[in-house]
């Protein structure tokens, strides 16, 4: 994928996840620029709602603009950090998406798979006890070394990253992380949960296809989007 096709790719998660409620006016999609220590990223007052690929920035782990034209947002750390710690991430996002952030404050109760394609975090989603904005490299690194080798951390009182191989599979694990977190509370209400324990996970797992569940789940976003005018059809 050539620079300009991983802009579309970021511009329309971004705009997906707005759709979905999960971006609002705050909040960022990158993408990292294969084979490069590079990522694209929006300006940091850019409208997430009509972001555009040629408004996207590239800059590089330092979180320097390298190409485009004006400032990454301040918390570009989170992003930058995670990209120099694991090599297997492609794309990372950063919302604040209110009833998943609850469980970050709650105590004795985390966030546990309780829908079967939130078995993606059956090791567990930690939660960053740092509540500031993570605006420089040590705090960005500390984001990193928080989430290890997983693929979510919660950050206390604040939001949520999530990481993925690429900005498709990244939309899709947004909503799913989002959409067990709403199953969760709402079943805390009704009385006591049962996860799904290791063997219904492993046996998920087992016959989950996640390439082809990701094209689906994005296809029918995606187009669903384009007959409502939110992206062009030149992105699907």
């Amino acid at each position: 994928m050539d620079t300009h096709d991983l802009k579309v790719s970021v511009a329309a998660c971004t705009r997906l996840l707005v759709r979905a409620g999960i971006l609002e006016y705050s909040g960022h999609v990158s993408a990292r620029v294969p084979g490069e220590d590079l990522a694209v990223i929006q300006q940091s007052d850019d409208v997430r709602a009509d972001l555009d690929p040629d408004r996207l920035l590239v800059v590089d782990l330092d979180g320097a603009v390298v190409d485009g034209s004006g400032k990454p947002p301040s918390e570009v750390f989170i992003h930058t950090e995670i990209y120099r710690a694991r090599s297997d991430v492609g794309a990372v996002a950063h919302f604040h998406h209110d009833r998943t952030t609850v469980f970050s404050f709650v105590k004795g109760i985390e966030i546990v798979p309780v829908k079967n394609h939130a078995s993606r975090w059956a090791a567990g989603i930690p939660v960053h006890r740092d509540a500031s904005h993570i605006d420089d490299h040590h705090k960005g690194a500390a984001v990193a070394a928080t989430i290890g080798a997983g693929h979510a951390a919660l950050l206390r009182a604040h939001g949520e990253v999530v990481l993925a191989e690429d900005p498709r599979s990244l939309f899709v694990d947004c909503l799913h992380l989002v959409e067990n977190a709403e199953a969760l509370a709402e079943a805390l209400v009704l009385g006591s949960v049962e996860p799904l324990g290791p063997d219904e996970v492993a046996a998920f797992l087992a016959t989950f296809q996640r390439d082809r569940h990701v094209a689906k789940v994005w296809r029918y976003h995606a187009s669903t989007a384009a007959a409502a005018g939110v992206i062009p059809r030149s992105w699907l």
